[in-house]
């Protein structure tokens, strides 16, 4: 299962890889005064040319209604990952990569959370005894 702390990504377009360290998850209400879980990154490029911060806006009334919808409960460690995986993807495609927050639609988290229960599932398949 891949880390969300402390991850690389790429390449971007460019060629370039990030390396990318979880700062902090928050809700949008206490910041912004919005109904949104928010997880921010700190992205640093190859020999630190590049250093930016992104925050992933998870709207908080999609996921609530995802997670009743599906069974999955939504964690701290949910977002980060669904978080972590929009990230790859704007710094993989290099789409919106001049946005400082990074909404997540309800199609990406569909997509986001197939991706982590692979990544749950590899990993008990791998460690449990």
């Amino acid at each position: 299962m891949e880390n969300f702390r402390d991850f690389q990504v790429g390449p971007d377009p460019f060629g370039r890889t990030w390396h990318a360290l979880f700062k902090y998850l928050q809700t949008g209400i206490s910041i912004r005064h919005a109904d949104s879980v928010d997880v921010c990154f700190v992205i640093e490029g190859e020999a630190d040319e590049a250093r930016a911060q992104k925050i992933v806006v998870l709207s908080h009334p999609e996921i609530r209604e995802f997670g009743k919808r599906t069974g999955r409960v939504i964690t701290d460690t949910w977002c980060s990952r669904m978080a972590a995986c929009k990230l790859r993807q704007v710094i993989e495609n290099g789409e919106d990569m001049d946005k400082d927050y990074l909404t997540v639609t309800p199609r990406e988290v569909e997509d986001y959370d197939a991706a982590i229960r692979k990544w749950e599932a590899e990993w008990i398949r791998t460690h449990a005894a």
